[in-house]
């Protein structure tokens, strides 16, 4: 099978034929039907995110059980699934307060191998990392069983693509996270795939005023066709804080929720709260970023700062509710993607991305 594998940082990725060893015990062999190119791939790409190499980056994706090793009981072959870029052990204490998206008890596994530390993707020979243990810009990947989610079948595959990432950190960080009340205001800082489903899920809370924030015009008239009632670019505005300030009523926002999460977007998110506000990190920035607030403000203003990872969802129990949301036409997927693309042609995806051309843009295998 081919895969699209980095073989070293800031290379382009090069599709190759690769070797795919059967599933052992606990794990799945899934033909993919769609993976979703996405900032995280590229933090991996360019070294943001130290990774073992060679690796196959993706992990936003939607595909098809084609083999199920022994003791597999939760999915079976000809079963739909999206993908969970997150281990689910089960038994940590993690896991066993609901908050799987934090499961630390596979963290004894060497990152890019299955969990018996060993390796499914060869190259003549050579070991190949899977990102996130499942790698998903590949025809077929095999995977432990409990990172495959199975769905209903009637599904579009790159829309069910998107659920397993974009969709659910956006509308979860809203929705899981931080549980805005009704009539709340809330802020969005920056109009990419997650920061459009924060919109969504804004809106499907009840928000009385969506603010979308972003650097690119494009981008926030495409943040009104998913709910925003008000948008402001914050590179032509000195003094962005002040004037979301004044859309919010003149106090501040509820909640802010930045999707991108530099020094900059931080300072943003935190500064236009209300009193009283919650500023949620919600996109994951290099390593080596650092943002800072005010502590006197923060005290006497009682402003809370979280962080939320992968929209602090379950994905057991949470992508099939997403699901039926798109299906009941209550959660606009399609308007998220721009373009998609062949495998041979996933360079381009990437190189569209970072131009903010596109939304979501999502590579579709035959």
């Amino acid at each position: 099978m081919k895969a699209a594998v980095l073989f070293k940082p800031n290379e382009p990725l090069q599709v190759v034929e690769c070797e795919l060893d059967p599933p052992k015990a606990g794990e799945v062999r899934v033909k993919m039907k769609a993976s979703g190119v996405c900032q995280s791939d590229w933090h991996v790409m360019n070294g943001d995110w130290p990774s073992p190499m060679p690796i196959v980056p993706g992990h936003e994706a939607a595909g098809e059980i084609a083999e199920c090793g022994p003791g597999v009981t939760t999915v079976k072959p000809g079963d739909h699934v999206i993908f969970s870029f997150r281990p689910h052990c089960g038994r940590c204490r993690y896991c066993s307060q609901g908050r799987t998206v934090l499961c630390i008890g596979r963290a004894n596994v060497p990152p890019g191998a299955l969990y018996d530390g060993t390796f499914r993707i060869k190259h003549k020979g050579q070991d190949i990392n899977q990102m996130a243990r499942i790698g998903t810009f590949a025809e077929e990947v095999v995977v432990p069983e409990e990172m495959v989610v199975p769905i209903r079948k009637d599904m579009p595959w790159p829309q069910a693509a998107l659920v397993g990432c974009c969709v659910a950190t956006g509308v979860g960080a809203v929705t899981r996270h931080a549980k805005i009340e009704a009539g709340s205001t809330v802020l969005v800082i920056g109009c990419g795939g997650v920061g459009l489903n924060a919109v969504q899920g804004a809106m499907l809370s009840g928000a009385s005023k969506i603010i979308a924030a972003d650097i690119l015009d494009n981008k926030l008239e495409m943040a009104k066709t998913f709910g925003a009632t008000h948008t402001i670019n914050t590179k032509t505005n000195e003094d962005a804080a002040k004037k979301i300030k004044e859309m919010a009523g003149g106090l501040g926002v509820d909640y802010s929720f930045d999707a991108v999460s530099n020094d900059r977007t931080q300072a943003l998110a935190f500064d236009s709260l209300a009193p009283g506000g919650h500023a949620v990190a919600v996109g994951i920035s290099a390593a080596n970023i650092r943002a800072s607030y005010s502590p006197f403000m923060m005290v006497f203003t009682e402003k809370k700062v979280s962080g939320t990872f992968y929209g602090s969802v379950r994905p057991d129990l949470d992508f099939p509710v997403l699901v039926d949301h798109y299906m009941n036409k209550r959660l606009n997927i399609d308007g998220l993607i721009s373009r998609t693309y062949k495998l041979a042609d996933i360079n381009e995806g990437f190189k569209r991305m970072m131009a903010g051309e596109v939304a979501r843009g999502v590579v579709v295998f035959d």
